[in-house]
């Protein structure tokens, strides 16, 4: 008797898993996912890591996966879980980018560089790098309401680079080609990281929205923050310019998720695509 009650106990505990959904995405897209569970909080992982998750109400939750631009294409297992108590096991396919070619022409000292050269930028990159994992404490839907300046593309995300015919890593931002001193809105609140005026970014201000998501914007003519100030969104950060390695004045808007670089794009509401 004490055996069966036992067996009741654990199968009352216990929460099947439920029917698995299937997502497809992108390479360097990032992807909202949501599942019907408890009312406890549960955590969502893929890729080796877990990503943030909130509540939408009615035992509803709702997470976001930044898939990296060279993820490799395939398909993933996404876990929502409690503890060590697996809730859903979905399915996500990564399909790969269709990425242009983009040839961009630029003076020797833009491309060559002397030691010394080398080592402020070696030592620029480990700067901006480092605040893709600086902690932020906010926890706000990631969603950006708007393009931070209204113009070209000139470079698309992804594009696979080539600086006077040499090729260069890929572009992990947007390049959007607007008149130098247009003002630069924030497309979503945060903590300022970084200002700096680097080699080849030129002024460059990095921007933590919390849950591991940090936007950054490059060669700009001036900037209008300062490191620790929190930025409300639709403020104006800085002006377009054409500073560091630059061939007209434009922004490059960069996106890292969890150090995931990810199309901005894939971020914006509905209602405010490029």
């Amino acid at each position: 008797m004490k055996r069966y009650l036992y067996l009741s106990i654990l199968l009352s505990l216990w929460v099947a898993p439920s029917q698995a959904a299937e997502y497809s995405v992108t390479q360097g897209d990032v992807i909202t996912v949501e599942a019907p569970l408890s009312d406890t909080k549960p955590s969502l992982s893929c890729f080796g890591r877990k990503w943030p998750v909130k509540a939408l109400g009615q035992h509803r939750w709702r997470g976001w996966i930044g898939v990296d631009l060279k993820k490799k294409p395939g398909n993933y297992n996404i876990r929502w879980q409690q503890g060590g108590q697996l809730l859903a096991r979905d399915r996500l396919h990564v399909n790969k980018g269709n990425f242009r070619i983009s040839r961009i022409s630029v003076k020797q000292n833009m491309a060559v560089f002397d030691k010394k050269t080398l080592q402020r930028i070696r030592r620029e990159v480990k700067a901006l790098k480092a605040t893709y994992s600086e902690p932020v404490k906010a926890d706000i839907d990631l969603v950006m309401h708007f393009k931070p300046v209204d113009g070209i593309e000139s470079t698309p995300f992804g594009a696979q680079r080539y600086v006077n015919g040499e090729p260069r890593s890929p572009h992990s931002g947007i390049d959007i080609a607007v008149p130098a001193g247009t003002p630069i809105r924030l497309p979503l609140a945060g903590s300022v990281l970084l200002v700096a005026d680097m080699y080849l970014n030129g002024k460059t201000i990095a921007i933590g929205h919390g849950n591991g998501l940090v936007s950054v914007y490059s060669h700009m003519e001036s900037t209008a923050v300062h490191k620790g100030q929190w930025v409300k969104t639709g403020e104006i950060i800085g002006k377009v310019g054409a500073t560091g390695r630059a061939t007209g004045p434009h922004l490059h808007w960069g996106v890292r998720f969890y150090n995931a670089r990810v199309n901005p794009a894939s971020l914006l509401d509905d209602q405010a695509g490029l």
